[in-house]
């Protein structure tokens, strides 16, 4: 039985119920952050947590809890769930809304209270650090079409939704996303790094793309390991020429990529580049 939290209350999950009338539900006016636990240690929860505070005050929601609330929070429902995740590695989900108001309507009222919900879930396990034992992941490759404030991590996914739904259909991982110049911005669920003769790239922070916490870290992680990495555009076409391609996200950490929009990545398997990335994020993950 999953344990949840909505708005002050851990119940159980099957026993969480908002109103229709929350914006949440009609607008997907909201914000949400998934945190990742392993044996009830988080991981960048600070970034996660001043992430979260950016998106609420770029659409205007009052943070309803300071970063020990919320730490609190995070450690209680990973604490609660623990007996019935046996693996203990545990996502807690967190999504604040702007609330429920009486009547539906574009503008949003400022007396409202925020609507606080999280839940813990079953993460993969930490990815392996031998290059024979992880999954590549094959993806897609599209135009991103989606709104350009991606930056923000609204619960408003529909274009995220709609561009993973093209992997599935393809029968592969993710889809990988470039802009109208052509240029990789991310993925519909992930950050997208590539290697090209010894060098990491990851494109820059801007509108178009979400400032991924773990992104965050393993670029930490890599100048600590001293390992090139550096922050710049590449096109569509260099993705396809690279001699690797790994995603990362919360779930997924560092995630190899041996195939996109049917085309063989490098030899079409994890790279020894790759080896050391891992190796270097697991040395920094609970440290950031």
């Amino acid at each position: 039985m999953t344990i949840a939290f909505l708005n002050g209350e851990y119940l159980p999950l099957s026993e969480a119920r908002i109103s229709p009338m929350d914006r949440g539900f009609l607008f997907g006016d909201g914000i949400y952050e998934v945190i990742p636990t392993y044996a009830g240690q988080p991981v960048g929860l600070s970034g996660h947590l001043t992430r979260l505070a950016n998106g609420l005050s770029a659409i205007e929601i009052e943070n309803p809890f300071d970063n020990v609330q919320w730490k609190a929070i995070v450690l209680e429902l990973a604490g609660k769930n623990a007996d019935f995740i046996e693996s203990k590695n545990i996502g807690v989900y967190f999504h604040v809304s702007r609330g429920t108001d009486a009547k539906r309507h574009h503008a949003y009222a400022s007396n409202i209270s925020p609507t606080v919900f999280a839940f813990a879930f079953e993460i993969p396990p930490p990815q392996p650090e031998a290059k024979g034992d992880v999954k590549g992941f094959k993806v897609a490759l599209e135009e991103d079409k989606r709104w350009q404030r991606c930056h923000i991590k609204s619960t408003s996914l529909l274009g995220n939704v709609m561009h993973y739904q093209t992997g599935v259909k393809a029968g592969v991982d993710e889809t990988i996303l470039f802009n109208q110049q052509g240029l990789i911005t991310e993925a519909s669920s992930c950050n997208v790094f590539m290697v090209k003769n010894g060098i990491i790239t990851t494109p820059p922070l801007n509108n178009e793309l979400l400032p991924g916490i773990t992104r965050q870290i393993a670029i930490e992680a890599f100048k600590r390991a001293q390992l090139p990495v550096e922050e710049d555009w590449f096109s569509k076409e260099a993705l396809l020429e690279a001699d690797e391609v790994w995603l990362t996200s919360s779930s997924k950490e560092v995630a190899p990529v041996i195939e996109v929009g049917g085309h063989i990545i490098g030899e079409g398997n994890a790279g020894r580049m790759w080896e050391k990335a891992i190796k270097a994020y697991h040395a920094y993950k609970f440290i950031a």
